[in-house]
């Protein structure tokens, strides 16, 4: 598997690569700004994008969807409880962001749903609390978390359709089950490290005693 972890735009988001060596397929998870940049690291690895996946639909993960989609051709993968936020984002909030909105959906998922890039399987988690849609997306080894969960910490939960009690169950009844040496590939570089595991999150993570 080929996977590049690459912070971009000017909030700390992380987008990330994954793809498929033998077949060729790949696809990118929250393509937030730097989209040439996202590209190029994308051909060099000889790995073409069929899918833009939203871990939520906020525009700081989300602006970069138009450039993708109209480079690449791209179906646009996030989850249904999300799916309208991708076109309902105020035009003002677009212009704080200086962000172009994102085209409709082309996929709407749900728990337990497969992306699926050669022989590569992502596997959707329902991890609501950020956002009523979050998710999680996990393969044997990692998981990306979006917002839901960052190194040592957590998303925040007062923006519109956020809930703690929710954030708070989505993480210790789902990714903290799953096995301890699975790494955490969070959705910005919020933490003292790029990346986790789940056994440091279930040991280190303050939010979480």
């Amino acid at each position: 598997m080929f996977l590049k972890q690459m912070q971009v735009g000017h909030m700390a988001v992380f987008a990330y690569i994954v793809g498929d060596k033998e077949s060729g397929e790949g696809l990118v998870i929250d393509p937030a700004a730097e989209i040439e940049r996202i590209l190029s690291e994308a051909a060099a690895a000889g790995i073409t994008i069929r899918y833009i996946v939203n871990t939520h639909g906020h525009v700081d993960h989300t602006s970069g969807n138009a450039a993708m989609k109209d480079q690449t051709g791209a179906d646009i993968i996030i989850h249904r409880d999300d799916a309208n936020m991708l076109v309902s984002t105020p035009s003002a909030v677009l212009r704080m962001f200086g962000a172009k909105a994102s085209p409709p959906a082309d996929r709407t998922v749900q728990d337990g749903d497969n992306i699926t890039i050669g022989k590569i399987i992502l596997q959707t988690m329902h991890t609501p609390g950020h956002s009523p849609g979050g998710m999680s997306l996990y393969t044997p080894g990692y998981v990306f978390t979006g917002d839901t969960l960052f190194v040592e910490g957590l998303g925040r939960t007062d923006l519109p359709g956020g809930s703690w009690n929710t954030m708070h169950e989505s993480i210790t009844k789902r990714l903290l089950t799953l096995p301890d040496e699975t790494v955490v590939l969070p959705g910005h570089n919020y933490g003292r490290m790029s990346t986790s595991t789940i056994k440091n999150e279930r040991e280190n993570n303050p939010f979480l005693r």
